[in-house]
């Protein structure tokens, strides 16, 4: 009698959250200079180096083929910058197709990357260049590095009972973008060109960089709990990920979020949820009452609209969320909708 070892492969996208909290269980002791290691909820390593932090954090560029360099160095300075840290220094892997290489494609991709980082003010450091088997576009995995101070690092353990709860611009600004350049013929056939061009500008346009909500939002003081930028499996995803190290509950509006109405209007065409569509450009800010009006003042002057779309709550009560005055359990999503979107090509 054989025994059928054949197992379900698992979807595209990110782990499973059980899968994932599995593994890392496994991990080793860590150095002690590690101050924040992996965990769920977690997008950037912080290890001591003195008198400052120097911040990590690594994301790969994979369902983008356009641009790739400018989400690249926008995803990892904002994972930086969300624990209240400068972006300074990027690392890119640039994985390369097998027989669709050219060198203009190249010279392309690096010079998005040079001039992202230009405008963010971050200096190239490094990185590694490879031309290999098995890929059907350009991967790039980079790597971000940045620094604070001690006292102004801005971390999730401190979220407490009570904060509210803000969310900066709207979502899902690159979930938006990517869709409309890569599902463009077949979105033309349903939505006005007008707006599918303002949905293509997304990228730029309000653009997906967090950094100087951050920077703003932490210029406020201790008041500011904890950030987030939600990403993979959009804001659902993001609310968890805002309060899976401390383990507490949260209470969200749906009308207070807000949605671009491009945003609405493709995944309406494409039948997606926008709220578990990935989601850079938006901020999570967690901040203490007292605070909160300090915190919308700093994050207005940068010049990013922002608002409060709930609170956090005891961790009995779960992470819900508020539609017509009824509230409904949340849970997080298998997959983005953009995975599922690529899927039913």
């Amino acid at each position: 009698m054989t025994q059928d070892t054949h197992q379900k492969s698992l979807p595209v996208g990110k782990l499973p959250l059980e899968h994932l909290r599995s593994l890392l269980t496994r991990l080793p002791g860590r150095d002690p200079r590690l101050v924040i290691g992996p965990q769920i909820g977690e997008d950037a390593a912080v290890i001591d180096m003195g008198d400052r932090y120097l911040v990590v954090s690594t994301d790969p560029i994979t369902f983008a083929t356009d641009h790739i360099g400018q989400y690249a160095v926008h995803v990892n300075a904002n994972d930086v910058a969300a624990l209240g840290a400068r972006p300074l220094w990027f690392f890119v892997v640039l994985l390369l197709p097998e027989g669709g290489t050219t060198p203009e494609l190249v010279e392309t991709i690096m010079a998005d990357v040079q001039r992202t980082c230009d405008e963010v003010g971050i200096t190239l450091g490094g990185g590694h260049t490879e031309i290999t088997q098995g890929l059907d576009r350009p991967i790039l995995v980079g790597q971000m590095l940045g620094e604070v101070a001690p006292t102004r690092l801005v971390r999730k353990n401190r979220i407490a009972i009570g904060d509210h709860i803000l969310l900066t611009r709207g979502v899902a600004i690159e979930g938006t973008a990517i869709l409309a350049r890569e599902k463009s013929e077949r979105l033309r056939e349903r939505l006005d060109a007008h707006l599918l061009a303002r949905a293509e500008r997304f990228l730029a346009d309000p653009g997906i960089s967090v950094v100087s909500a951050a920077l703003a939002a932490a210029g406020a003081g201790e008041v500011v709990h904890a950030m987030h930028d939600p990403t993979e499996g959009g804001l659902v995803t993001g609310l968890f990920e805002l309060v899976a190290p401390s383990g507490l509950g949260l209470r969200v509006v749906r009308e207070q979020i807000s949605v671009f109405p491009e945003t609405d209007a493709i995944c309406a065409a494409l039948a997606l949820d926008p709220l578990k569509l990935i989601a850079s450009g938006a901020l999570l800010i967690a901040v203490a009452p007292a605070g909160t009006d300090s915190v919308l003042k700093a994050v207005h002057a940068a010049g990013v609209p922002v608002s409060i779309i709930g609170e956090v709550r005891p961790s009995g009560e779960g992470i819900t969320i508020v539609a017509s005055g009824s509230a409904e359990p949340l849970s997080p999503p298998d997959r983005d909708e953009i995975a599922r979107a690529f899927e039913s090509d």
